[in-house]
């Protein structure tokens, strides 16, 4: 094993996976698990992100919230730059260990690099065949929590075209 496995039990059996104690996270192909982000207190969806092994050692660890970036292709600690950090007040896993889900405080109240709360800032209507396309989407968040180019200045925009 790994020095990045330290902390994770073997996967053995459904039922110890599904039913035991131990910490057994199954990665997909590229050694991520997808991570649900959510507001402790208001239950609000900030973000999904991915974790590689590392980066739920390191969340565990110290209790904030680690991802790796697809973009940037390295490991990322949410408000290392920014200052908006989030902070774990539970980590919970799924049934089969595939995906986590993290209830975090945030500090600074904002979780998205555009400079919004949320990362889910907008909607798509659903029930009605569209008339045109391509579709046009809803804000639900009109007011940005901070400015971007004040907080992260010239650093590369992690969304790729």
């Amino acid at each position: 094993m790994t020095a990045h496995f330290k902390w994770f039990g073997p996967r053995e059996s459904v039922e110890e996976v599904e039913e035991g104690k131990l910490l057994a996270p199954k990665f997909d192909e590229h050694g991520l698990l997808p991570a649900v982000t959510t507001d402790a207190s208001s239950g609000e969806l900030l973000m999904l992100g991915y974790m590689n092994a590392e980066a739920l050692e390191k969340t565990i660890e110290t209790g904030e919230a680690h991802y790796w970036s697809r973009s940037r292709e390295c490991l990322w600690h949410k408000g290392g730059t920014s200052g908006l950090t989030q902070k774990i007040v539970e980590l919970r896993i799924d049934d089969d260990q595939d995906a986590v889900w993290l209830r975090v405080d945030v500090i600074g109240d904002a979780s998205c690099h555009v400079g919004y709360r949320s990362c889910f800032y907008r909607a798509v209507k659903t029930g009605d065949a569209p008339a045109d396309a391509p579709i046009e989407m809803e804000f639900k968040e009109y007011e940005k929590v901070f400015d971007p180019v004040e907080v992260y200045g010239d650093s590369p925009n992690p969304t790729k075209l």
